[in-house]
């Protein structure tokens, strides 16, 4: 298992285009992807969950991944909460 903190940057935060576009490049990994936040586990291949933490722009998470591809998950987690989420 992998745990990286990130802030999210994207003026809109983790709402509905963001979130959607997270929740689709997470559902291509086979392991575990957790975002905690605010004390909640929120299952990061859900798009509903994701959108349902009320996750802010200056929001910090904490990113976690676990299972065969963690890495790759936790790569690609990285690379689109740094780009504000531009695929």
């Amino acid at each position: 298992m992998i745990t990286q903190k990130m802030t999210i940057t994207n003026a809109e935060g983790l709402h509905m285009r963001p979130a959607g576009i997270f929740a689709k490049e997470m559902s291509e990994f086979r392991c575990r992807i957790t975002i905690l936040f605010d004390g909640k586990r929120v299952n990061a291949k859900s798009l509903l969950n994701i959108i349902s933490a009320c996750i802010k722009c200056g929001s910090e998470i904490d990113i976690e991944c676990d299972g065969e591809d963690e890495q790759q998950a936790m790569a690609k987690a990285t690379q689109l909460i740094e780009s504000n989420f531009v695929n």
